[in-house]
């Protein structure tokens, strides 16, 4: 297969890059790897809900984001995060891929971190 058509990801190679990365041996359809992909969508919503109303649930999101890493592994879940999460909630994103070792602190330097998360994060 030619890896780059996954050089930018986009709507027309998501689901095949996210597919050609999934790693669950306990999968027995395809069910199951589109309720995982849907965890990106709950990740945004409940960022939505934090920028709206204030409320972090940010255990709830970084229990998301651990399933996610587990099942598409480090390098695959970045990018797949990067590209369905809008830019403005990356400060919320980043502190918890930080807390959770997922990434380091010089990567995307260009993203202010979200204090209130940080906080939140202090005293998980």
């Amino acid at each position: 297969m030619n890896m780059r058509i996954f050089d930018d990801l986009g709507t027309d190679n998501f689901i095949l890059y996210a597919a050609r990365h999934y790693n669950n041996p306990h999968c027995v359809d395809t069910t199951e790897f589109y309720d995982d992909l849907n965890r990106f969508k709950y990740i945004k919503r409940l960022l939505i809900r934090y920028k709206t109303n204030g409320d972090l649930q940010e255990r709830l999101i970084l229990n998301h984001i651990i399933i996610i890493f587990n099942m598409f592994g480090i390098e695959a879940s970045n990018r797949m995060l990067w590209y369905k999460i809008p830019k403005k909630h990356w400060g919320v994103l980043k502190p918890m891929l930080i807390y959770l070792n997922y990434m380091t602190p010089e990567d995307k330097l260009e993203i202010p971190l979200d204090t209130l998360t940080i906080e939140r994060l202090r005293h998980t």
